[in-house]
């Protein structure tokens, strides 16, 4: 799977699974501030991650996630482990 197409699916996943508004959607989005993503959603996050792309997000491993580039790089990681 592509870069591009990871990004776009995430970006749709939040936008139809944890209703975070369109225009929100930024890679310089802070995931708690900006798009409001709270506790409940970042459970909710790891179940949809894990449906749409078949590996379970571990919550040690988003200590340093905190942006939407942040997280799509994470997923990018775990989907594509040679890439950097």
């Amino acid at each position: 799977m592509q870069n591009d197409e990871i990004i776009r699916k995430i970006n749709q996943l939040l936008i139809d699974d944890i209703e975070i508004d369109k225009a929100l959607i930024s890679p310089a989005a802070d995931l708690k501030k900006d798009l409001g993503i709270d506790s409940l959603d970042f459970v909710d996050l790891f179940v949809i991650i894990d449906n749409n792309f078949g590996f379970k997000m571990k919550a040690e491993e988003m200590v340093d996630v905190r942006t939407l580039n942040d997280f799509y790089t994470y997923i990018i990681k775990r989907i594509n482990p040679i890439q950097k």
